[in-house]
């Protein structure tokens, strides 16, 4: 883990420092997934096993799981796991559900109606990784607000165990949650099967969920193209930048640092300290816990990409708004203090008590959010993620009396004369009706 004085870096060096891991947009990679992409639509479920084979070294009996199997799945989860999903499935459903959005209707001018209706999108394809760990939180954290929002077809992807078959948790939460249907596929070509469908798995209006490089690679192919899927943001390996002061506990510190760290080799961690005092205790406290750490391995190599800034309290706004990180942890005196100047974040946790874990699983907030610099425009997963919007007008005949010429003259202006007679024509019937 890198150390760096923030105020000797000029502008140039500041942005060396806060670089990501390149792997999400190496070229290679980018080429591997685009032909895996092509092989899914044209080969279909064939490429879809042959890829499982070959990248998670097994092929399974078959994609589609078996409703019984996700029923069976939950009937043999102790019960204090049936509990934990549970407790996290009603907070996230309480969260999301106050997300619930109201019809606007204005009138902007006399007799002229406009308003806002929202509809559900249709098909949902929800991706859950499960490669390196089984991410049952995932699933919760987009099959909720799926449901809140009244998506009628929610559709799970997610890799197999060694075994070839779907984690058992997932598979009970998948059944707790009223998932539509489990797929066994992981990687690029379970986004490509999503995003063009195949002869077992069904095309989707929109996909969902985090993943590795290649799975962020395959979401912004598909939405690129025309006539494909929308996603729902750009959402690759984890990241997380802890904000403390001489105040933080830096056990507290080392522990959010390594929990992001041990999701993936090329997750990218960031300590942001006031002094070089608590940076040196919060590097000791992460040696310490890394020597017991079940994925150490990972969680070490992570820590090769990982960056130690010492800055004032000033000073960490701009770093907080030039990096843009996906989790963003402030344990420092008065952190609530700080939140109105920080613009680009994709969630915040305040306070020595709220550990990047909480949100991650059962606080209620989604924890499927933007990676790679992109909450400087994009948001986490709300209710909103599965919810497109319309608009209806409705004029009355004095409305269009009113609005008509200024449309016309409009019309006028930009040369679309069927645009202008659209209206004339409407205008001189009033006009008729007016007369008689």
């Amino acid at each position: 883990m890198r150390s760096f004085q923030w105020s000797d870096l000029d502008k140039s060096a500041r942005q060396d420092a806060l670089a990501r891991p390149a792997a999400i947009s190496d070229d290679s990679l980018i080429t591997q997934v685009r032909e895996i992409m092509a092989t899914v639509r044209e080969a279909g479920d064939i490429a879809l096993l042959d890829y499982t084979e070959r990248f998670d070294g097994v092929r399974p009996a078959a994609l589609r799981v078996k409703p019984d199997a996700m029923k069976a799945a939950w009937d043999a989860l102790p019960a204090a796991d049936k509990a934990a999903i549970d407790r996290a499935k009603f907070n996230i459903e309480a969260f999301h559900s106050a997300q619930r959005p109201e019809v606007i209707s204005v009138e902007t001018e006399t007799g002229v109606f406009c308003r806002r209706e929202a509809r559900a999108i249709e098909t949902a394809g929800l991706y859950v990784p499960g490669g390196t760990a089984p991410l049952v939180s995932t699933l919760l954290m987009l099959a909720v607000p799926a449901k809140v929002a009244g998506v009628t077809r929610r559709i799970v992807t997610t890799p197999p165990a060694k075994n070839g078959q779907v984690n058992a948790t997932i598979l009970a939460a998948a059944y707790r949650c009223d998932v539509s249907e489990v797929f066994v596929c992981g990687g690029a070509q379970a986004i490509a099967a999503l995003a063009y469908g195949t002869e077992t798995i069904p095309k989707c209006d929109k996909i969902f969920g985090p993943g590795n490089a290649w799975v962020a690679a395959a979401k912004s192919l598909a939405a690129q193209e025309a006539g494909g899927p929308a996603i729902d943001m750009p959402a690759g390996p984890s990241e997380a930048m802890v904000l403390c002061d001489d105040k933080a506990n830096p056990d507290f510190v080392a522990s959010d640092l390594l929990s992001q760290a041990e999701h993936d080799t090329v997750a990218q961690v960031i300590c942001v300290a006031t002094s070089e005092t608590i940076a040196a205790k919060v590097k000791h406290a992460i040696a310490q816990q890394l020597a017991t750490l079940p994925r150490k391995d990972i969680a070490t190599a992570s820590l090769e990409f990982g960056r130690m800034f010492i800055a004032t309290r000033e000073d960490m706004i701009d770093i907080i708004n030039q990096y843009a990180p996906e989790h963003l942890i402030v344990q420092m005196d008065d952190a609530e203090a700080l939140v109105p100047n920080i613009r680009n974040a994709g969630s915040i946790f305040l306070g020595q008590w709220t550990p990047e874990s909480v949100g991650d699983y059962a606080s209620g907030t989604n924890h499927t959010l933007p990676t790679y610099g992109a909450a400087r425009a994009y948001s986490g997963v709300t209710l909103d993620s599965f919810i497109k919007y319309i608009s209806v007008q409705r004029l009355t005949e004095n409305g269009l009396r009113n609005l008509g010429p200024t449309v016309e003259r409009l019309a006028q202006m930009e040369g679309l004369a069927a645009h202008e007679r659209a209206v004339s024509l409407r205008l001189k019937s009033l006009e008729l009706k007016d007369a008689s």
